[in-house]
Order: structure tokens, then C-alpha cells, then sequence
């Protein structure tokens, strides 16, 4: 068996370069003999049992203790290079006991408490580093080989904030929900709109973006009404102020009536008109209105008069019938002696409104 007793006996040495240096260092002090408190007492056993190697790849001459392994040591051959954070870690940060030939490679857990408590595994390597065990980076990549690879806001949240600690027995990272309305329920029950209320769905990437949450953009495409010209840039109060989502009517008179009941030339309430908005109206813009009054009765907006007339109230002098019209408010009395020459050869000719029509449906002189 190798004699274990410490160098300092003086006795069948293991280092004897080691040994002789120190005795040469204690011949030197010929003033005063100090005697370092850091060293070990002399009946000191040797502590690293088996352990074969040179005691200056550890130790120094000045001073037994503390103890640092020097560059020469190489920690590789015992099964751990040691990098980044290990290398400045403390001997017995891993070493309980001195004695090295009874330590025995271990998973990092040996050392590193397992927050995942064994939902991930014991291979800390998969997601953290000798460097720094928070390696951000490395968590995200890793991330993204999951059901909910990190996007936007998401990719520079703590963990903690989607996988809060919880109890034991529970699973805190495998089983959580990769659904929006999961992290985000509070969001969702506290909106304005009220989203449970009014029916809305509670898939949160109908509406918001992982980017930014506000503001909200949710896509009418799929509805009965998706939105066209200046419908898009309204805000959603503007349709949806009693509050209803779900079931809301698409007829245009549902969200203008009050822009119907208030238009006075013509005035539709007592006209008659159609509450059919979009037969004059379009999304571009309410006004001005496009009655289809060239395709359906007399020629306004194109042919002699086009231009000729300034409101509905020029030819249409009975503001609450407008199948009654005039055209003397062009066409005075004062005309009509020469008319009546004119028409000298017609038969049934007379000088009347609706006679004139009768004739003369699209506004020329030839028929």
C-alpha cells in the first residue's frame, strides 16, 4: 500500500519536489518561524484516498491551504471539462468529500436543483450551458421545437410568466395549454367589449397579434358583413355601441335609419323610399347617392339634361308623392304657344307634364 501520510511528515513523501521545497522555505526564515494556520495538523490523514497525482497541481509551497488546482490540472480526464461558470466554482461546491476516487460522474442534477422536477429529463444540456445556466437563447431555440414555438411579445417573456411555479405533483412546463385564452382568460373576461357577453371567440389570434396586443384587429371577412370602404377604418363602437356582437344585423338601415329618417330632398319618410340603403348609397361614401334614376325612369345624368336641374325638388314639386313630377320648372308656360305650333300634326297632344313623358321618355324631341 502507498504510505498516505501528508508531505509535510516528512516521511516517504508522495511529491518529494513539493516536500523540498517547502523545508528549503523554512531553512530561509532564520528571523522568525512562522507556522501558517492554513495548513494542515500534522497527524492529518490523506484525504483523496486513492487518488493518484502531483500535490503542486493543487497545492503551493507558500501555503498548503486553500488549495487551487493550477493550470496543469486537468479535470477533462475525470469526466468534466471544466468551463464557464465550473471553472470558478469551489472544490467543494461538488466535492462533499475529498476523497475523488469515491466521486463518480453524476448528472447535473447531482448538483443543480431540477426546478422541471423530471418533466424534462435529467439532460440539462438541452437547454443550459456551463456558461451561464440562464441561457436565454438556447431556451428559445429550444422553444421552437415545441407546439408553441415563441413569437413576438412572447419570445422576451420570463419563463415564469406562462409556466408559474406549481405544486408538487403538478406539471408546470409538459402540460401547459399552447391556447391563447389559457394565459390570457383575465384579458379576456376584463374587455371592453364584453368578449364572454357579446359571444366572442375565444381564440385570441382572431383579434390580437403575439406582436403587440393592442390594438385589436378582428377580420369581418368571414361574417355576413365584411367591412368595404369607409367601414374599415371605423372603430368597432361606432356599429357596436349597444353592445351586441353576435347576431348583429347586416341591413344597412339597422346602423343609417336616423341618417334615413333625417334626409329631406327627398324626404324618404313620407315618400316612400326603400329602406334598401345600398340601391342609392355605397361604401365609398354616403353621399352623394347614386339613384339609379337614368336606368329606372327619365334620363337625369346624362343626354340634354344632364346638369339642368339642382335637387330632386326641380321636377319633383310634390314632396310627398314623387310619381308626380312637372316640367315647367324648365320648360315655363311662356313656351307653350310655341310648343303647341310645334305639335300642331301630333294627335292627342296637349300641354301637360305627364304628357310630355309620355312622348318624350328618355328626354329627346324625336319620338
Amino acid at each position: 500500500m502507498p504510505d498516505r501520510r501528508p508531505p509535510w511528515r516528512g516521511r516517504n513523501v508522495r511529491s518529494a519536489p513539493l516536500a523540498l521545497a517547502a523545508l528549503a522555505a523554512l531553512a530561509a526564515a532564520t528571523a522568525v518561524v512562522v507556522v501558517s494556520l492554513a495548513q494542515p495538523p500534522a497527524e492529518s490523514e490523506y484525504p483523496h484516498g486513492e487518488f493518484q497525482g502531483d500535490c503542486s497541481l493543487c497545492h503551493s509551497a507558500d501555503a498548503w491551504l486553500p488549495a487551487k488546482p493550477g493550470k496543469e490540472f486537468d479535470h477533462a480526464k475525470f469526466g468534466l471539462r471544466l468551463e464557464g461558470a465550473h471553472a470558478v466554482a469551489k472544490c467543494r461546491a461538488c466535492h462533499v468529500s475529498l476523497d475523488f476516487t469515491k466521486q463518480k460522474k453524476q448528472a447535473c442534477v447531482a448538483c443543480h436543483q431540477d426546478v422541471h422536477r423530471g418533466e424534462l429529463g435529467t439532460d440539462c444540456e438541452r437547454c443550459h450551458t456551463a456558461r451561464s445556466f440562464i441561457d436565454r437563447g438556447g431556451m428559445v431555440r429550444a422553444h421552437q421545437l415545441t407546439r408553441f414555438p415563441l413569437q413576438g411579445v412572447h419570445a422576451s417573456l420570463d419563463c415564469e410568466r406562462c409556466h408559474p411555479p406549481a405544486p408538487a405533483g403538478r406539471m408546470q412546463f409538459v402540460g401547459t395549454q399552447p391556447e391563447c385564452y389559457a394565459c390570457h382568460s383575465d384579458a379576456y373576461l376584463a374587455a371592453d367589449p364584453d368578449h364572454q357577453g357579446s359571444g366572442f371567440s375565444q381564440d385570441c389570434s382572431m383579434c390580437h397579434s403575439p406582436l403587440f396586443w393592442q390594438p385589436a384587429r378582428f377580420s369581418h371577412e368571414g361574417t355576413d358583413f365584411p367591412l368595404t370602404g369607409a367601414h374599415k377604418p371605423l372603430p368597432c363602437g361606432s356599429c357596436h355601441g349597444d353592445g351586441v356582437y353576435d347576431g348583429k344585423s347586416a341591413d344597412c338601415y339597422s346602423c343609417h335609419r336616423d341618417d334615413y329618417d333625417a334626409t329631406a330632398d327627398p324626404v324618404h319618410t313620407t315618400v316612400g323610399f326603400p329602406t334598401a340603403c345600398a340601391d342609392c348609397h355605397t361604401t365609398s361614401a354616403w353621399r352623394p347617392s347614386t339613384f339609379d334614376h337614368d336606368g329606372r325612369y327619365f334620363p337625369i345624368y346624362s343626354g340634354k339634361h344632364a346638369g339642368k336641374w339642382t335637387s330632386c325638388s326641380t321636377c319633383h314639386d310634390v314632396p310627398t308623392n314623387y310619381a308626380q313630377f312637372t316640367c315647367f320648372g324648365c320648360h315655363p308656360h311662356s313656351d307653350q304657344a310655341g310648343t303647341d305650333e310645334r305639335h300642331r300634326e301630333v294627335g292627342g297632344y296637349r300641354y301637360d307634364s305627364q304628357a310630355c313623358y309620355s312622348c318624350h321618355p328618355d328626354g329627346t324631341g324625336g319620338n
